[in-house]
């Protein structure tokens, strides 16, 4: 199961996206991703054939009793209300986490209770971070040289070296699975926590609709990599190329029943 700050993301995450599928037609693909992703959610967070999953699943998000008279407007309504209860749910399944969970002690890692810090968090912290440490690296003394974050290898770099902060046991360039006949590497492979991180930088002509496209296979790729129980994509983005890095980030961050993604763009702007 996950912790609290890992579980309330997570439900946060679901909670949020049900903005974007009322707007959506009824029973439209999205509905039925989010729908599977929120029942994942639960279990991850609470275990399987609890009564968190069953209040979820007692929701209705159609009509039933119906006739050949009622009118179009009344099924959609029952799908609006559908999901305000399901928000309700969701709503209720946080506050439980946030009041009564606590979060796991152990023994200080730097002032900082380690096991009380995911491993994605502190990823997550890597990246979010990642931009303000590239930029304080070329304010060096005496104009000394550094690395310039140029390219994706420089990136690579840099994002290994904080890796190093944080994780003992770090695999770069691991082999994946074969995928469509062919097979590629893992940028960073974090063995004991199983996250891997994929790293790539936003440049002309690879904006928003080409990454999409390239996450979108590492994404179905990494579902099959034994190790790899969270994916994290960074995507760094210096010259504020991506046009909607919070629709990037929200329309490819998922939860399977084999993985978990997080889509990270960074910075947001500029």
């Amino acid at each position: 199961m996950l912790g609290k700050s890992e579980a309330l993301s997570v439900l946060q995450r679901q909670l949020q996206r049900i903005d974007d599928v009322k707007a959506r037609p009824r029973f439209s693909p999205e509905f039925q991703q989010w729908k599977r992703d929120t029942e994942v959610a639960i279990e991850k967070t609470f275990g399987t054939n609890t009564r968190h999953s069953a209040d979820f699943d007692r929701v209705r998000y159609g009509l039933s009793i119906f006739s050949n008279a009622t009118p179009p407007s009344a099924f959609e309504e029952a799908f609006r209300d559908g999901l305000e209860e399901a928000r309700t749910v969701l709503e209720s399944l946080i506050d439980e986490v946030s009041e009564y969970w606590d979060e796991p002690s152990s023994h200080d890692h730097g002032g900082v209770g380690a096991a009380a810090v995911s491993a994605l968090q502190r990823v997550e912290t890597v990246c979010r971070r990642f931009h303000l440490v590239a930029r304080q690296m070329r304010a060096r003394h005496s104009n000394r040289q550094t690395l310039e974050v140029e390219d994706e290898y420089d990136v690579q770099d840099l994002v290994h070296a904080l890796l190093r902060l944080d994780f003992d046991d770090i695999r770069d360039e691991e082999w994946t699975p074969s995928y469509a006949g062919g097979a590629s590497r893992v940028d960073f492979l974090l063995k004991n926590e199983f996250v891997v991180v994929e790293v790539k930088r936003a440049r002309k002509g690879l904006a928003d609709k080409e990454l999409g496209e390239q996450l979108i296979i590492d994404i179905t790729r990494y579902q099959a990599h034994p190790d790899c129980r969270t994916l994290v994509c960074f995507v760094y983005d210096p010259e504020g190329r991506i046009a909607n890095p919070a629709g990037l980030e929200r329309d490819l961050s998922t939860i399977t029943d084999r993985i978990e993604v997080r889509v990270i763009v960074a910075p947001r702007g500029i």
